[in-house]
């Protein structure tokens, strides 16, 4: 029990704790640790380049000659379907949707590219009229169709992945096709594939955002 009249010595603590200097120090370490771990975090390695696509000129949902040239600086995302499916594309079709919603925050910067492998029945009215059901945002989304010799260059010789042809199917009204969703970058190069489930979309829109984060930040680069 302290004697009345005796004042009682602040500890170390106390002593520090009034000092200015002290809450300037602790200021400028809690403000630096989080800079320092941005800037020595380690960023994930660079997406392999698988390989890389062929030049193509298509016709888009409006019929204008739409290919390669115009994606040009541009990653999109890739994947197949034609509009008369009756098992797997309805499916594919509306996960797609989704990822449009999920890449809006990237405006036009990339984009998704739907290739038809029934061009004898997906002519640009056709491909239109489904773009539009789908709201698909034109800038972004695009439907692309052209002979069947061209599209199986495109596909089978450019993407490396079957298609299959109508008249040959057991089931007349299906034709064979790839499930997975693409991802081109900038040069054309395709980087990685991913299979139409929840994980393998959510990495896709991960692995996109690196791309996209190296292109917007690489020197030369405009914003």
């Amino acid at each position: 029990m302290e004697r009345a009249g005796i004042l009682r010595q602040n500890n170390f603590v106390e002593r520090l704790l009034i000092k200015p200097w002290f809450w300037v120090f602790t200021s400028i370490i809690m403000f630096s640790i989080p800079i320092y771990r941005s800037v020595n975090r380690e960023l994930p390695p660079d997406l392999p380049v698988l390989y890389t696509l062929p030049e193509y000129e298509l016709l888009d949902e409006n019929g204008k000659s739409f290919g390669s040239k115009d994606l040009n600086g541009k990653p999109y995302i890739a994947n197949f379907h034609f509009t008369s499916c009756p098992s797997v594309c309805p499916e594919i079709m509306k996960e797609t949707q989704v990822i449009q919603k999920r890449v809006k925050g990237l405006g036009t910067k990339v984009g998704i590219v739907s290739f038809t492998v029934d061009p004898e029945t997906d002519k640009p009215q056709k491909l239109f009229s489904h773009a539009r059901e789908l709201g698909a945002n034109p800038y972004v989304w695009k439907f692309l169709t052209g002979s069947q010799e061209q599209m199986e260059s495109v596909i089978v010789g450019g993407f490396k992945v079957a298609m299959g042809d109508k008249e040959l199917s057991n089931d007349l009204y299906d034709i064979a096709h790839t499930q997975k969703y693409f991802l081109v970058d900038e040069q054309g190069r395709i980087r990685s594939m991913y299979s139409n489930n929840k994980d393998d979309i959510n990495k896709m829109m991960i692995d996109l955002g690196l791309v996209v984060n190296k292109l917007i930040h690489s020197p030369g680069t405009k914003e």
